[in-house]
């Protein structure tokens, strides 16, 4: 970033419709985060054209295409993922291409009205491009209720009404609105939480946009993305087409490849991985995304903690033959007899009503799990009620006085004083209005169309409950460390407590509550891309529902013709050889509507079931936190203690 005074600083901003350019010696770059002072610009200009006609086309156009192909890859063997970025790069020269051919032409959408728009309204801008790069990020996020409806059809071979399976995907995708709304005060306003995955946004946008001289023996932003941007696409040939097996090298599994103990210990895939390297970056960020993103604490904890579990917890565990856990592959996620055979679930569910059959089960075997599956779930339980305590311990009392500054709208933040001088605000009334809107047709799917959902009224607003109590705690995780926490595993656990037998109801239960809250996070993390580029709240508020609705449209679009098109799709034993439509994520998402709400978790994690001592996590993961917050209160010089 270039050098900014912090004593003179040019703010622009409208008043009354009159554009004023205004030098202030009071605005300084305050934010209490370093990385946001170096990289986020504190000038704006709001008389740049945002909801253009280029923004429409543009945007619309990339999130439908970005839908339709990471749906249509989803269901294949080698799936496909393609990020909002490729549009976010695609669309700049498209974008400046509209803006030096299209004619400065005003059109009138009605008759007899003052709605009308330009389709040039001057040099394509970055705020245009933000906006699009948000219609994008809706396209390149999966619809979670597509999981529902593929495996009601491949995995169960069931019918489902379609504009059942519509609603059910359209209210889970929008239902994270109102939880935005209630917390954007304290996720968007506040500068503490200043999320790192923006960062990198802002600094590709000025990368792209802003007018540099290159400095002596140097790179302008814009030249050093391009370089390292063709470099990259260079490269991924290699490990992808030219050599694919260095995707993951062991070292242990060629010196013993005899070995099945070398094998146990060294495969990337389905080892542990030990001395195993990839020198493929998709397979480096295809998990946890980029680490490029992640701040180095965050980083530095997840590599303690995958240590801990996979070199140490996971070997003593398998050999030591705990559950059993020799019978079984040491990492898998499918479910096993108790002879170690894939297990049969048409003899412990009945198909035509999706319930359970407890003859069946009694007469069968229970369900086994790969001991590190079954550690990954123990470790789940951990993990959510971890961020529970540690957003009390350590942002607790940050969050009472931002609650108090809620009420009085005191913010100290550069960045917050300028959007709010420039901009009005989303009403409050809108997040409420959709927020109802929303809820209404949830329980109406839940009560309509036979019940063939399976889940009450009360199971959607006992959804809405959870999803709303812990969209805060994990909202604060990811706008701090940028890593998301799933809140997946505790609703499978307590819908398959209370509501058991019934698994559409579980599956039904989890994308509500599990979706919802991802999703507002998701919606906040881009309010605060808008607050930090200056976008006006209310345009990122259109474009995001648009969006919405138009990613879900085309996602749900795309499963129901592959469904009911592709002969066999999901079962790779009917399928032709080589036939790459295996849905290896939904055989996933299946195995856990198998284990959650067909057998249920008082047979898997209670008093019936194998695994009852992963319960004990839980409370580990309460108190894990707690001498890390002591010893940090205790020696408060020490920063690296809280890390």
């Amino acid at each position: 970033m270039e050098h900014q005074d912090s004593k003179l600083i040019t703010l622009s901003y409208q008043t009354k419709n009159i554009d004023i350019h205004e030098t202030s010696d009071d605005e300084v770059n305050d934010s209490p985060i370093e990385q946001v002072r170096l990289t986020v610009p504190i000038v704006d200009d709001p008389t740049l054209p945002c909801l253009t006609f280029r923004t429409w086309v543009l945007g619309i156009t990339s999130c439908a295409v970005l839908s339709f192909l990471n749906q249509f890859f989803h269901y294949r063997q080698n799936s496909l993922h393609i990020s909002s970025l490729t549009a976010q790069i695609l669309v700049l020269p498209l974008g400046n291409l509209m803006a030096t051919y299209l004619p400065n032409r005003t059109l009138v959408l009605f008759p007899s009205t003052k709605w009308s728009f330009s389709l040039n309204p001057g040099p394509f801008n970055i705020k245009e491009h933000v906006l699009i790069t948000i219609f994008a990020n809706s396209g390149s996020t999966n619809v979670y209720a597509v999981n529902i409806i593929t495996i009601v059809k491949a995995f169960y071979h069931g019918q489902i009404h379609p504009f059942a399976a519509l609603l059910l995907a359209h209210t889970t995708q929008m239902l994270g609105y109102g939880w935005a709304g209630i917390y954007r005060k304290f996720l968007v306003d506040s500068p503490y939480m200043w999320w790192p995955n923006n960062l990198v946004q802002v600094s590709l946008f000025r990368a792209l946009h802003d007018a540099e001289v290159r400095p002596k023996g140097g790179l302008t932003r814009l030249q050093f993305f391009l370089v390292v941007f063709i470099s990259s696409l260079a490269y991924y040939i290699v490990p992808n087409y030219l050599f694919p097996s260095i995707t993951a090298l062991s070292f242990v599994c060629w010196l013993w490849k005899d070995s099945v103990t070398a094998q146990i210990i060294g495969a990337g895939r389905d080892g542990l991985g030990v001395g195993s390297f990839a020198l493929d970056w998709s397979t480096v960020a295809s998990f946890l995304q980029s680490p490029l993103a992640t701040p180095a604490f965050a980083i530095i904890n997840m590599m303690l903690g995958f240590v801990i579990v996979v070199y140490i917890l996971t070997p003593i565990a398998y050999w030591t033959n705990s559950y059993e856990a020799r019978r079984f592959p040491i990492i898998s996620s499918h479910v096993f007899t108790d002879d170690g055979e894939k297990y049969d679930v048409s003899r412990i569910l009945n198909f035509t009503t999706y319930e359970f059959n407890q003859r069946g089960y009694d007469g069968y075997s229970k369900i086994n799990l790969s001991v590190f599956f079954a550690y990954s779930y123990g470790l789940s339980f951990a993990t959510l009620v971890a961020t529970v305590s540690h957003v009390v311990f350590f942002h607790g009392s940050t969050i009472w006085q931002q609650t108090k500054s809620t009420f009085r709208d005191k913010f100290s933040d550069v960045h917050y004083r300028i959007m709010k001088k420039n901009y009005e605000a989303v009403p409050q009334w809108w997040f409420y209005m959709l927020s109802t809107i929303v809820i209404g047709l949830a329980v109406l799917i839940s009560q309509g169309f036979g019940k063939q959902f399976q889940l009450p009224y009360w199971g959607v607003l006992l959804a809405i409950g959870l999803a709303l109590f812990f969209t805060l705690p994990v909202g604060v995780i990811m706008a701090t460390t940028n890593q998301q926490l799933g809140l997946n595993i505790i609703a499978e656990l307590i819908i398959g407590y209370i509501y058991p037998g019934k698994p559409l109801a579980n599956v039904v239960f989890k994308t509500y509550g599990y979706i919802s809250a991802a999703q507002a996070v998701m919606f906040l993390q881009d309010f605060k891309l808008g607050h930090y580029m200056k976008v006006p709240p209310k345009s990122m508020f259109v474009v995001q529902l648009v969006g919405t609705v138009v990613a879900t449209s085309v996602y749900f679009g795309t499963a129901w013709w592959l469904l009911t098109t592709v002969e066999h799709i999901c079962d790779p034993s009917k399928l032709t050889k080589g036939s790459p439509w295996t849905c290896p994520g939904d055989d996933i998402f299946y195995n856990a509507s198998i284990i959650w709400g067909v057998v249920g978790p008082v047979r898997m994690f209670g008093r019936l079931g194998l695994y009852s001592k992963m319960n004990y996590f839980f409370l580990i993961g309460i108190v894990a936190p707690l001498p890390v917050w002591i010893l940090s209160r205790m020696f408060p010089e020490k920063k690296w203690i809280k890390l």
